[in-house]
């Protein structure tokens, strides 16, 4: 079988074209595209080939290695398979080590793969749940592999795929969601306090390996009310903020107006109270010095000072 007509590339172009609303009869699927290479390169070298007429990127991918791109084309021209060419070299120069740019375009399948009907579609919706593309599940396979199309061969990547994105299940539970925060004083009941709720925030962020988008996605959930306006207006204003920056927004809206030395002669002047425990005492006692490093009452480096005076 040759490379043009893997059925998992196949039908990643054309599930690509659907999202990106592009007939496939005028498109390309550009596969080893250096990440570096400029879009206007890219239009130029397949402009190359006449027969592609005008030729524009139309959206990327991560491709099969750390530093490649796919890269979805569309061609004013109508593709005929039989007279596009199966690769493209960018570099014009008679060199033996120059880098080839793989051309997938949509082809008649009905024959040509041994899939079975709707599995393709199965398998994409599969990948594209798991955050992966058709390019990954053919990275996992030798280049010169003769079978990749069978069954088995399919279901063995899909595999490897699924256990290389297995998270801890303490992981994928513990910061599954946070507790509701509308901002509200005193707090509803269900509830967290603004102190305890950032707390769980900035844990999340921190420990949490989803993206950043999930990671706003997820404080987002956790809003209501004022807090959620407010954060309504940081992404009107700033759209590309960060989920620390969500918080540092409702921290200075919400939170305690108090400053760094206040927080820090409240710090000195705590003491233990008759019939708590010493550990309780000492959870709080780090619960307040951690907000005075927060609004830097106090230097980093003298917290262990500050502990024992």
């Amino acid at each position: 079988m040759s490379f043009r007509s893997n059925p998992l590339l196949q039908n990643e172009l054309t599930a690509w074209c659907r999202e990106a609303g592009i007939d496939p009869a005028h498109a390309l699927l550009l596969t080893g595209v250096p990440e570096s290479a400029e879009v206007t390169h890219i239009e130029e070298v397949a402009e190359r080939v006449k027969v592609f007429g005008r030729v524009r990127v139309r959206d990327t991918k991560k491709g099969a290695t750390p530093t490649s791109l796919l890269v979805l084309c569309e061609s004013k021209e109508a593709v005929d398979p039989t007279r596009c060419p199966t690769e493209l070299r960018p570099n014009t120069d008679d060199d033996d080590d120059e880098e080839i740019w793989i051309v997938i375009a949509a082809t008649d399948q009905t024959s040509a793969t041994t899939t079975p009907a709707g599995f393709a579609d199965k398998l994409s919706k599969l990948l594209r749940d798991e955050g992966k593309t058709m390019t990954d599940l053919q990275a996992l396979f030798p280049p010169l592999s003769s079978n990749l199309s069978s069954p088995e061969s399919i279901i063995r990547a899909v595999g490897e795929i699924l256990e290389k994105n297995a998270r801890p299940q303490s992981d994928s539970s513990a910061y599954r969601r946070l507790r509701t925060f509308s901002g509200t004083i005193p707090p509803p009941t269900g509830e967290e306090t603004m102190e305890h709720w950032v707390e769980q925030a900035k844990m999340m962020i921190t420990e949490c390996e989803c993206s950043e988008k999930e990671k706003r996605r997820r404080i987002v959930e956790s809003l209501k009310g004022p807090a959620l306006e407010i954060i309504k207006a940081v992404r009107l204003s700033s759209p590309d903020a960060s989920a620390l920056q969500y918080l540092e927004a409702l921290e200075s809206t919400f939170g305690s107006s108090e400053s760094g030395e206040d927080l820090y002669f409240a710090f000195r002047l705590l003491r233990q109270c008759p019939g708590e425990s010493l550990s309780y005492f000492l959870r709080r006692m780090e619960k307040s010095l951690t907000k005075v490093v927060q609004r830097g009452g106090i230097n980093p480096a003298n917290v262990d000072k500050a502990r024992v005076e």
